[in-house]
């Protein structure tokens, strides 16, 4: 795997936030591309990266040969990816169930990826934590998932969310919520998150303003100009 991290990037769109990168997305696509808030070890803590998949699938035993955890991760980082990456694990129809914990998930922290995001549950969120890597999901499970839900497949389409995830995508969570940003559009979607937070910034401006002309001619006595008195 090459990995060419770029922390300007992450740092560029943590500045923006979430919201802003939403509108941006908006804009520039007509797709469902937002992720409504979830969980995390370490909520302070923001998930930048394109997106490594793994598709998760309803347990069989019939076909859990090839579907390995750990063969199914070297498979999805196995890519050149500029930025490092995000493992993302779509639920397989079991969101409430665990999709990872503490010893599977080592190997993020091993291979140095940005982190992790799965709209199912993870364990272990105290060894997560200690891990330093983002995580962000649906929230903390005790019970194996196991017996119910398997990985099945790397490198392919995935639903998080409501969302299509594909690999190479860019992914943004915070505490806030996600968005996820194809790879070909992430450097007009920043620049227009740019653009969206500078309007806010002036139309907040222009209602400051207003407030202290109207504040002022309270304190002078005289009516604000779009009053009509009689």
């Amino acid at each position: 795997m090459s990995v060419d991290v770029d922390s300007n990037l992450a740092s560029e769109a943590a500045r923006l936030g979430c919201a802003a990168l939403v509108d941006a997305m908006g804009r520039i696509h007509g797709h469902r591309a937002h992720l409504l808030p979830m969980v995390s070890p370490n909520p302070t803590v923001s998930l930048f990266g394109p997106a490594a998949t793994i598709a998760y699938m309803p347990y069989r035993d019939d076909l859990t040969a090839d579907a390995g955890f750990g063969a199914l991760f070297d498979r999805a980082i196995d890519s050149p990816f500029a930025g490092a990456p995000v493992l993302v694990l779509s639920n397989g129809g079991y969101p409430d169930l665990s999709h990872g914990g503490g010893v599977k998930l080592s190997r993020v922290a091993l291979r140095h990826l940005a982190g992790v995001l799965t709209d199912g549950r993870l364990r272990d969120f105290a060894e997560l934590r200690r891990y330093g890597f983002a995580t962000w999901c649906r929230g903390e499970a005790v019970h194996w998932g196991g017996d119910a839900v398997m990985p099945y497949a790397a490198n392919v389409a995935v639903e998080v969310g409501g969302v299509c995830v594909m690999p190479g995508d860019y992914v943004y969570v915070d505490s806030s919520g996600g968005v996820v940003i194809p790879a070909q559009s992430l450097r007009r979607v920043l620049d227009m998150a740019r653009q969206v937070v500078a309007e806010d910034d002036e139309y907040l401006t222009q209602l400051r303003d207003e407030h202290t002309r109207l504040a002022k001619g309270d304190a002078w006595g005289g009516s604000p100009a779009h009053v009509v008195r009689p």
